[in-house]
């Protein structure tokens, strides 16, 4: 069982981990990429509180109080999800002697999340399959993703060095 410092450990990592994805996501929208709005998460579980699941379009769903802030806590609160399932897959030693790969392997299995539940819940098909350009929508999920993993592992390194 985790210690109370090495959980706090795990959700700083998810945190740091969903930072390093949020600052990606800066640099494509300021390229011009467009990003994901995360007033729609917040919209989506709103929703999903007051019992419902799917959308035909969440844009067009009315809006919630507060849908951008409850959209940013979620998405915080799942990159911390997906700290604490990389944990628990491969052991609390890795915390403090994070290797690359199983970070990489939990951020890129991540993308199941919002290709098999998010996506088709807000209207947008499976894998973005009823957008504009699916492939490019879906690739770009998974780059994001992939990057998600890539913070796993740069956060658990910044945070076992400043626990040194």
């Amino acid at each position: 069982m985790a210690s109370l410092p090495e959980i706090s450990k795990v959700v700083l990592i998810g945190c740091g981990a969903t930072l390093v994805m949020d600052i990606w996501l800066m640099c494509l929208k300021r390229a011009g990429v467009p990003t994901l709005n995360f007033a729609f998460i917040g919209r989506w579980v709103g929703h999903l509180c007051r019992g419902r699941l799917a959308h035909a379009a969440i844009a067009a769903t009315a809006p919630i109080a507060n849908e951008r802030l409850l959209g940013w806590l979620t998405h915080y609160a799942v990159g911390t999800a997906f700290a604490l399932l990389l944990v628990g897959l491969f052991g609390v030693g890795w915390v403090t002697a994070p290797t690359l790969l199983p970070a990489i392997a939990v951020g890129v299995g991540s993308v199941v999340f919002p290709f098999f539940v998010m996506q088709p819940a807000m209207g947008l098909g499976i894998a973005a399959s009823r957008t504009a350009t699916p492939i490019r929508s879906a690739l770009r999920s998974l780059i994001n993703h992939f990057v998600f993993g890539l913070g796993l592992f740069l956060a658990a390194h910044g945070i076992d060095w400043l626990s040194r």
